[in-house]
């Protein structure tokens, strides 16, 4: 299993409108990207204000999906102005 998470930074002056994420962006993101499953970890403290989880069942399927991510990139603008660091893994345990 791949796991590729998608961490947005907290910091002075970033935000994040959560209601549009959930309501848009993550319906792109499965639309476009295919994960198997999704999660999503909202700040209570810590380094970021969110943290998304794409779940691929094979590293060829998570390459498919990031190859269809032009419509999630294009739309983050519209939920936050924190830039995202994004780390891919394989789950071991």
């Amino acid at each position: 299993m791949i796991k590729v998470s998608v961490m947005y930074p907290a910091g002075e002056g970033n935000t994040f409108d959560m209601e549009y994420y959930l309501g848009n962006h993550v319906e792109i993101v499965n639309r476009d990207m295919g994960p198997s499953k999704v999660e999503i970890d909202k700040q209570v403290d810590g380094p970021y204000l969110v943290i998304c989880h794409l779940y691929y069942d094979s590293m060829e399927a998570m390459k498919a999906g990031m190859d269809n991510a032009a419509d999630a990139l294009a739309d983050i603008p519209n939920f936050t102005n924190s830039r995202p660091v994004v780390q891919t893994s394989e789950l071991v345990g």
